[in-house]
């Protein structure tokens, strides 16, 4: 039968194939999105179907169900959507808890996972997630923006407090790795499940400065309660917030605290927040062919009116908006790749893994202009955004930079005004002071000590000059140039222990402590061992016996210069090992930080610079074992030698009064400047005034009366012949009476043995004629004489 053909007019064209897209909108719950993202993606699905240069030849349809935010209900969903026709070619859920679901199961049945509403940062976890992308950006992107600040205002110790729930453990887990990166300490790292004080009050502890705060906003009113009260705040702190807080948040009036509304802004001012943007800043249009402010001109419209502020995910329904359309781009970038392989997306089924990694390759390299700003996913799978940079002053919100995440860029807003005078600095400055030696005290002691020293060359001068006058002769005067010359010494190295590091700089100060050491040592051997050596020769030649004192009363020079030679030898030799074993090196030595006056964040770290060795106080115990056995056998043979007068060193006694000076000085001093060491004038002052005060003593003592005596007697150099008898006769005057009492002492010893002799005779005799009358009386004779006898015998 023949039929007439159609009318070309009234015959619809065939429908093109659809692509189906499974997805969950949260209606209710915690956090209802779909109520605005929704819409959001349809109005995408509407424009993408209308477009002839976007998927000519197919047809978006969104399938959708309600998951109210909740695993247990999204888990019933997903079975419908996996196994109700149509088959699905992509899964588009919303909120973290379902998103983690749906992406850990997806990758069973080879679909890609979309999400436009989920922040968790354990969703970036490509081993768990193979198919997984976001246009919400991860919590974690706050991170890169953080970082940049820190190293913007040159921030190298942070701290930390988070509510312990997992999102924020995550996103601080991320913090962590990018501020080591970055060479960023987080010196503080405190959490917290309800209530915040203690971890508050151990920032404060800490002495933390540059605080990042993960929490809810709930929790952040109870933190910034506790803050007021701990004074975590003003111009030397800055907190770091989440910045989708409602503006007003810190003064809403919140039951679970008991800080006022005033109190609270007090303690909030200056803080700055991050936030992502979620809508284009800029006036572009882009692969929707629309401004950001006419998407949300006609989601306005779309929503009949509703207040923004009270449908669920009005803030996310750009990321919905563009989800879609980086789907519809993707697959639309699919189609020329896979018709060459023999294709086509229709033929899209769970198990066909070529068409689902075409998608993914294709998402993978998504990057188009829409309403919620540039859309480009990391190796991750997340959305790269740009973050938004605000600080409250002055109790709202101002915009001071953003950062772009997709270049990396941190831009600011006007001429970056920070609140108050500038960014504070991430710890108390602490400023190294030296503590170096007053210059008054140096002068005056280096004056005292320069005019020791001139005494010491006149007095060695006095001494060589009149070195043939029989008085200088005896006293032995080679001995007593050692001593000047040690005095001498022992005053130079008055100046090296001044010198510090306001003199010489810290590579020249090892020197200046080899030339105290030295300087110290050998003039204290010269001086003191030649002193020694005089009072022990007087001990050993004059306390012997008789026999043995006339053989040693011949001194031979030669053994006292061989005896300091041998002092010296010593403290050559130990010095020489300490050095080469343990040498010197300048140490610096920490004191208890000082506030100085003013408000002023800093304080002062006192540093004093010694010299110092690996095993200083085992070195110094042997040095000060030595000499105090020195010191200390001076003190007796002086004392053993006091009333003992010697023709051949005719000066002991006032070398005896110089040793109990040294000797009492330093073993006063060197105790003494040990415990004083961390006080730098004192110590100086206690050992250089000993210094100085033992020498003057000593040149005093030994030489002064020698030249009193020269000039008041006139026994000068010039009439030497006569100098030297007068100078004799004198001299011997007292060694003359000490031999006459002597020899007087023996004579008057021989007339009491003498006479006691005689006695014991004449005692004898009389006890015989005792013993005779007695015996003659008891034989009766002479009766008249025994009775007288017996008379005188009672």
């Amino acid at each position: 039968e023949f039929k007439a053909p159609p009318d070309p007019r009234t015959v619809s064209p065939p429908q093109p194939p659809a692509l189906y897209i499974g997805a969950l909108f949260p209606m209710s719950g915690g956090w209802p999105g779909g109520q605005a993202c929704l819409p959001a993606a349809q109005m995408a699905m509407d424009l993408v179907n209308n477009r002839t240069d976007i998927l000519p030849d197919y047809e978006l349809e969104l399938i959708h169900y309600d998951s109210m935010c909740d695993p247990g209900e999204a888990t019933k969903l997903l079975y419908d959507l996996l196994y109700t026709e149509p088959i699905k070619i992509v899964l588009m859920p919303g909120c973290s808890s379902v998103s983690t679901l749906v992406a850990e199961a997806a990758r069973m049945w080879n679909l890609i996972v979309l999400s436009y509403g989920s922040s968790s940062p354990a969703l970036s976890n490509r081993q768990r997630f193979p198919t997984f992308f976001r246009t919400h950006p991860s919590a974690t992107l706050h991170n890169p923006t953080r970082v940049q600040l820190f190293q913007k205002w040159k921030w190298t110790k942070i701290a930390t407090i988070q509510q312990t729930t997992e999102v924020f453990t995550s996103t601080l887990d991320d913090l962590e790795d990018r501020v080591a990166e970055a060479g960023i300490e987080i010196s503080v790292r405190q959490s917290f499940l309800t209530d915040p004080a203690v971890a508050v009050k151990n920032l404060k502890r800490q002495d933390a400065r540059i605080i990042v705060g993960l929490f809810y906003e709930t929790e952040a009113r109870k933190v910034f309660c506790e803050v007021y009260k701990e004074k975590l705040y003003g111009k030397k702190y800055v907190w770091f917030l989440i910045g989708w807080y409602a503006d007003n948040w810190f003064k809403i009036n919140d039951p679970s605290i008991n800080c006022t509304v005033e109190q609270m802004t007090e303690a909030v001012e200056g803080h700055v927040t991050t936030e992502i943007v979620m809508l284009n800043p800029e006036t572009v249009r882009g692969a929707s062919n629309l401004t950001s402010q006419e998407f949300l001109a006609q989601l306005m419209s779309k929503l009949g009116g509703k207040n923004p502020e009270e449908t669920g995910g009005f803030q996310e329904a750009p990321l919905a908006y563009d989800a879609v359309w980086a789907l519809a781009l993707a697959l639309n970038k699919t189609v020329g790749p896979l018709k060459a392989k023999g294709h086509r997306l229709e033929d899209f089924n769970y198990n066909n893994r070529a068409i689902t990694a075409e998608i993914y390759r294709a998402m993978n390299t998504s990057s188009f202009e829409g309403v919620s700003g540039h859309v480009v996913f990391d190796a991750q799978g997340s959305r790269m955004a740009w973050t938004l940079i605000e600080q409250l002053q002055g109790g709202s919100y101002k915009k001071i930079g953003y950062y772009d995440s997709t270049k990396g860029n941190l831009s600011w807003y006007g001429n970056d005004k920070w609140i108050g005078s500038g960014p504070p600095a991430d710890q108390t400055v602490v400023i190294e002071e030296f503590r170096y030696l007053s210059q008054k005290l140096f002068v005056s002691v280096s004056v005292f000590a320069g005019l020791g020293i001139l005494l010491g060359i006149v007095c060695l001068t006095f001494n060589i000059y009149n070195s043939n006058v029989r008085y200088i002769q005896n006293s032995q005067p080679y001995l007593n140039n050692m001593t000047a010359v040690g005095c001498m010494m022992a005053l130079a190295a008055v100046f090296p222990l001044g010198i510090d590091g306001l003199h010489v700089h810290r590579r020249q100060f090892p020197v200046v402590c080899q030339f105290r050491l030295w300087l110290l040592g050998l003039g204290f051997s010269l001086a003191y061992g030649s002193m020694f050596t005089k009072i022990w020769w007087v001990h050993t030649v004059f306390t012997k016996k008789d026999d043995k004192k006339d053989k040693r009363k011949h001194l031979e020079p030669w053994k006292l210069y061989a005896t300091v030679g041998v002092l010296l030898s010593i403290d050559i030799l130990s010095l020489m090992i300490w050095q080469l074993v343990d040498p010197l090196h300048i140490t610096v030595e920490k004191f208890t930080r000082e506030a100085p006056k003013g408000d002023l964040d800093v304080l002062i770290q006192p540093l004093l610079e010694h010299c110092s060795s690996e095993k200083m106080n085992t070195w110094l115990g042997v040095v000060y074992g030595y000499k105090g056995l020195l010191l200390l056998l001076g003190i007796f043979l002086a004392y053993e030698t006091k009333s003992i007068s010697t023709e051949k060193i005719n000066d002991h006694r006032a070398v005896g009064m110089a040793i109990y000076n040294v000797a009492v000085l330093c073993m006063i001093t060197a105790p003494v400047t040990m415990i004083l060491s961390s006080q730098q004038d004192a110590s100086f002052a206690f050992a250089s005034l000993a210094i100085v005060f033992s020498v003057y003593i000593t040149l005093v003592v030994l030489f002064v009366p020698k030249m009193r005596r020269l000039i008041t007697r006139g026994e000068w150099q010039s009439d030497a012949q006569e100098t030297m008898k007068t100078g004799s006769s004198t001299n011997n005057n007292d060694e003359e009476k000490s031999r006459q009492l002597e020899r007087e002492n023996k004579e008057l010893q021989k007339i009491i043995q003498e006479v006691s002799r005689k006695l014991s005779l004449f005692h004898r005799s009389l006890y015989s004629k005792y013993h005779l009358y007695l015996n003659i009386c008891q034989e009766g004779s002479m009766i008249r004489r025994c009775r007288h006898f017996q008379k005188y015998d009672k």
